[in-house]
């Protein structure tokens, strides 16, 4: 199942340079890399990075990313996705700028 990764643009520019990376800054505060699903991207686009632009999409297998990947409930009791360890270029199965449609709804579509 793919699961979603949002970065600032220049997160995502550290990320890429570097290979790897322990997450945002509230990712460090918190110990773990916040992630969402499908469904709970929009939410989290919402809460934590209402009108920012130049925001990145990032696609990860959570099958591929092993045990250090646990599901735990945070907003609304839902369970997240939180990784343990640091997130590493080849788990990405592919990343680009975050797309909208008209209406504001997240693309999720690999691109093209």
């Amino acid at each position: 199942m793919l699961i979603y990764k949002i970065f600032r643009g220049d997160e995502e520019a550290a990320f890429a340079r570097a290979g790897e990376t322990r997450g945002a800054p509230v990712d460090l505060a918190d110990g773990y890399i916040h992630i969402s699903t499908a469904e709970q991207v929009q939410g989290t686009l919402d809460k934590h990075f209402a009108g920012e632009d130049g925001l990145w999409l990032l696609a990860l297998d959570s099958d591929a990313l092993g045990p250090e990947l646990r599901w735990e409930p945070s907003r609304g009791g839902a369970l997240f996705p939180h990784l343990y360890r640091v997130l590493r270029a080849d788990d990405v199965a592919w990343r680009r700028p975050l797309a909208r449609r008209t209406d504001g709804a997240v693309i999720l579509d690999p691109p093209a």
